[in-house]
């Protein structure tokens, strides 16, 4: 038992070391001036679209949700446990693929709730005969395809009226990123080769979506956004190497992460070929067309430009048109700033365009360049 001296020396200490009593106001401070809908006088949140450009960009996200869905299980159905375990993938990251279709069902939901019974788009039906015929096809369209997903959602969520519609559609596809960058390892590929994400117009999301959508439900609203004529990257790099695949970690095959050399570099000659606009694609029998100002009547003797759209740059490059619809160029070299020399500007997955007047154009209003679209987009495998 402590006398009580030792006890008054404790209690002094005690004093001194939490200090007098407070005084004074204890109430939190008004949050910084701004901000939109931030206070109890704001308007209740309502999650649904608040004008044409909402529901169409709404109904493009919910037919990227509904393919994504499709897709993850057909592979898994489509391809023998054998054919997986050869390239790599094992029980255990099949069953990360079966997840991540169990969460298309939960995107689907939320969007088609915020569209509503009467408005919201129908699974439709798929065709992936072009697009993949082996498993590491298979895994290497996956992450191409929520590669474009990801950054057409990007591209238009700040310029949605409806701001808790957003919000809701941000908590979605940021699962989505982690997908794509979950497939570039199943691939091999080093998980996120770039510092930014990029985001692209809703067009370009459906120009590359449309085509491996064989038909729609008759209910189904028809997407409104635009497709382009065709453009295929004649000798793209391909994130495909069967002997690398085909190697046990650490030497290669399915891994968080490997250190590999880039598939591309500055400098290197890309080549292109490209379609006449007037073909009828996708489940509404659009026609492709050109970008609102493009001449048609001089298109193949004017100047056309390549379009390199990756991070937060976009960056042309002169075409040279080597016959009437194929042409080269050179990739750029550059960094997205002065202080990141590591990060080259066309990295990881990017997208690539051929316009006729390189505008200038940022992330914020890069939509801009879809009036002077001649072809694509089109993926590039950067890395």
């Amino acid at each position: 038992m402590f006398s009580a001296p030792v006890l008054a020396s404790v209690f002094a200490l005690a004093s001194t070391l939490v200090g007098a009593a407070p005084t004074g106001n204890l109430t939190a401070s008004p949050p910084p001036q701004g901000g939109i809908n931030t206070t109890a006088n704001s308007p209740p949140p309502v999650y649904a679209p608040d004008s044409d450009f909402d529901y169409q960009s709404l109904a493009l996200a919910l037919h990227q949700e509904w393919i994504e869905l499709d897709l993850f299980h057909y592979g898994l159905v489509r391809f023998s446990d054998a054919e997986f375990e050869q390239y790599g993938i094992n029980a255990e990251q099949r069953s990360l693929i079966e997840f991540m279709a169990d969460q298309e069902v939960g995107h689907a939901t939320l969007i088609s709730n915020m569209l509503g019974a009467s408005g919201a788009p129908k699974q439709c039906t798929y065709n992936y005969s072009t697009a993949f015929e082996t498993v590491p096809e298979y895994i290497d369209f996956c992450q191409r395809l929520t590669r474009w997903g990801e950054a057409g959602v990007y591209g238009f969520l700040p310029h949605m009226d409806s701001r808790p519609a957003a919000q809701l559609l941000l908590q979605s596809i940021t699962t989505e990123a982690r997908q794509q960058m979950i497939f570039r390892q199943f691939e091999g590929l080093f998980p996120m080769p770039v510092y930014f994400e990029v985001g692209v117009p809703q067009s370009f999301a459906w120009h590359l979506l449309s085509r491996y959508i064989t038909s729609c439900p008759s209910e189904n609203k028809p997407i409104q956004w635009n497709v382009y004529p065709a453009l295929e990257v004649v000798n793209g790099p391909s994130g495909i190497d069967v002997g690398f695949q085909a190697e046990a970690y650490p030497g290669g095959g399915p891994a968080i992460t490997h250190n590999r050399t880039a598939l591309s570099y500055p400098g290197m000659q890309v080549e292109f070929s490209w379609e006449a606009p007037g073909s009828v694609v996708g489940p509404y029998n659009q026609t492709t067309k050109v970008g609102a100002q493009v001449n048609l009547t001089n298109i193949t003797s004017s100047d056309l430009y390549v379009g390199w759209i990756s991070q937060l740059n976009t960056t042309y490059t002169p075409l040279n048109q080597t016959s009437n619809m194929t042409g080269t160029t050179i990739q750029p070299n550059a960094t997205v700033f002065e202080e990141t020399p590591n990060d080259q500007i066309v990295n990881g997955t990017s997208f690539v365009v051929i316009v006729s007047n390189p505008i200038h154009v940022t992330p914020f209003n890069l939509s801009l360049i879809t009036d002077y679209v001649v072809a694509g987009p089109a993926l590039y495998q950067a890395s």
